[in-house]
């Protein structure tokens, strides 16, 4: 009886490393990436490590408040989402681990979390889309905060649902103060045409539905490859001298506390900022972003990232969203 017990504790033990060996080849990532960028850096990872990664795509604040309700029972190794805010967000709660210095290291310390939870991995600009058969660049407002005033009512379209343009109003809150951010936003609400999201925004400039547009600058960049030089009727007009519409925000990645495998979770954030998987970013002619590993060129379509002049704001001071939404709902935007 006490060999068979025996055999059967060593076949239980076998049994639990083969488990444990066979969760440890793979991690999980909560991304709201580009779903074609994200498919193409998990396949790649999975070769150069052998970890398999499986993606559960969503909406970078569905995702962040899905990781908050989850808690210590959310099956998430790794979140890779495309704002900085969410990211602090989940710092706040004291969800995240921290990054290995190593990764840290490898982008400028400006672009990841104060406190070394997460790491940025992409940049990009906030930009003014408009349609260049209708408007020229000389009539364009100097600040973002023009196109509430009554000459813009009816020639500007924002996507103020979309994901992207939380951050924007973030920063304005930072800047100006609430009663301020609010005044602007019920002027948006007064003068825009409203669109689901930022891709919605660039075709209807595109098109001559509308005579400008607020968004992130790869959404023009993409519909331009996709349609080339003869069908854009499109440009983007970029904010100058620290005007809070030339804001620059981050993509980052960071790493549950409770993830299952943080090894793997690590390697995939070295992975994310190493100049392999920042060239493939940056020759995908899918996110247009900017590389923020040193030396890595972004997309040639791209105006050069030395060349941007955006507000003089932290990516802690932008902080975590919270109150973005309040505000949105407040001026009738939501």
């Amino acid at each position: 009886m006490r060999h068979a017990a025996r055999v059967t504790a060593l076949s239980l033990s076998i049994a639990a490393t083969g488990a444990t060996g066979a969760y440890a080849a793979s991690i999980t990532v909560y991304s709201a990436q580009h779903e074609q960028v994200m498919n193409m850096l998990a396949k790649d990872f999975e070769k150069q490590t052998g970890i398999s990664v499986k993606v559960r795509n969503g909406e970078g604040p569905a995702l962040a408040a899905q990781l908050v309700a989850e808690g210590t029972a959310s099956p998430a190794d790794v979140y890779f989402t495309e704002n900085s805010p969410e990211l602090m967000l989940l710092e706040e709660k004291g969800l995240l681990s921290k990054v290995d210095p190593t990764t840290i290291g490898t982008i400028p310390t400006r672009y990841s979390s104060p406190t070394g939870q997460w790491v940025g991995v992409t940049a990009r600009e906030s930009v003014l889309a408009y349609n260049t058969t209708k408007i020229q660049p000389a009539q364009l407002p100097a600040s973002i905060f023009d196109l509430a005033k009554p000459e813009w009512k009816g020639k500007i379209g924002i996507a103020p649902s979309d994901a992207d343009f939380l951050p924007l109003v973030s920063a304005v809150l930072a800047l100006k103060g609430e009663a301020q951010t609010l005044q602007w936003l019920k002027g948006l609400k007064a003068n825009a045409q409203i669109f689901d999201d930022d891709e919605g925004v660039v075709a209807a400039v595109n098109r001559g539905g509308v005579v400008t547009g607020v968004i992130n600058n790869y959404y023009w960049a993409r519909l331009h490859a996709q349609l080339g030089d003869k069908s854009t009727r499109s440009a983007i007009y970029h904010y100058s001298n620290g005007d809070v519409g030339g804001l620059v925000n981050v993509s980052g990645a960071a790493i549950m506390k409770t993830a299952h495998n943080a090894d793997g979770a690590q390697q995939f954030l070295k992975y994310l900022v190493s100049e392999r998987a920042q060239t493939l970013m940056a020759n995908s002619h899918v996110s247009y972003e900017y590389p923020l590993h040193a030396g890595v060129a972004p997309d040639p379509l791209l105006k050069p990232f030395n060349e941007l002049q955006p507000p003089s704001l932290t990516l802690e001071q932008l902080g975590d969203d919270s109150q973005a939404g309040r505000l949105l709902r407040q001026a009738g935007l939501l």
